[in-house]
């Protein structure tokens, strides 16, 4: 038999059980709620993405008819390209004296949009071949233009980008001084890691007035990068989304000419632009 005084065992002191210290409790809650945040964030972000690539600027109408072949210009196309090639019809016989076109598109714009500017532009003799970016950004595909030289290694080229397209042309030329015949920008510039400053390749800059999407800073800026003699062209009247063939673009400024008529100017930059190159510029 036990004797003496012993304590009575409680379960609870002061409200709290033995052992376990409740002050932890609200340490790990907001733990865990700023991981669900930070989760959350994180898929938004993820669908806005998503989202953001998975709708591109679309063909119009009119673009769509124009990858159709005709007497004048034959339209082919692989996974890494759209190709115009000129037929005998539009004084293809010119053509080899005359470098080809390899073309970047905007940011986020399907190839398809460019069918009309790359098949007025093929008839007028030129070998135009629209590339296909990875997820439609150039910054995916800056040296795409590669499988185009390596595909037809008798030919030269000049390359051309419109908006996002242009700077990862540059790029692409910088890094292939000996390669590109030349260059040319549709409401785009180039940048420093496209510094064409001191190549010695003819390049052309075509804007619109009315363009409220290309940033005007920057491109004041990619005048540094291009050779001095650069040429500069304004089309006035003509906006940013028209240098394409996919309808309005979000923050553009509204163009008061029609888009036939600024693809109409701009193709007729090109081509003059095109015929002053020496006669034996193809390889």
């Amino acid at each position: 038999m036990l004797t003496g005084t012993r304590s009575p065992i409680r379960p609870f002191e002061g409200g709290r059980r033995r052992g376990r210290g409740g002050g932890e409790k609200k340490p790990r809650r907001t733990g865990r709620l700023i991981l669900l945040i930070v989760s959350a964030i994180l898929l938004v972000l993820l669908a806005a993405a998503v989202y953001y690539v998975s709708t591109p600027y679309k063909p119009s109408a009119e673009a769509e008819a124009a990858m159709k072949s005709d007497q004048s210009v034959a339209v082919s196309q692989t996974d890494d390209w759209i190709e115009f090639e000129p037929l005998a019809a539009s004084g293809a016989a010119n053509a080899a004296k005359q470098p080809g076109v390899i073309f970047y598109p905007g940011g986020r714009v399907k190839p398809e949009a460019y069918a009309v500017f790359a098949r007025d532009l093929a008839e007028t003799g030129r070998h135009v071949f629209v590339i296909k970016m990875p997820f439609n950004f150039a910054f995916l595909g800056q040296n795409e233009a590669e499988n185009v030289y390596k595909k037809y290694p008798d030919e030269s080229f000049v390359l051309g980008g419109h908006s996002l397209g242009g700077p990862f042309a540059a790029r692409f030329a910088a890094a292939h001084p000996d390669q590109v015949a030349g260059i040319f920008f549709l409401a785009s510039y180039a940048e420093s890691k496209g510094d064409l400053s001191r190549a010695k390749i003819p390049a052309l800059s075509i804007t619109a007035s009315n363009d409220k999407v290309l940033n005007k800073d920057s491109y004041e800026k990619g005048r540094a990068y291009l050779p001095k003699d650069a040429r500069y062209e304004v089309i006035e009247g003509g906006n940013h989304g028209q240098f394409g063939s996919y309808g309005q673009q979000g923050k553009d400024g509204k163009a008061t000419l029609s888009g036939a008529e600024q693809r109409k100017q701009t193709v007729s930059l090109i081509s003059a632009w095109l015929d002053a190159f020496p006669a034996a510029s193809g390889k």
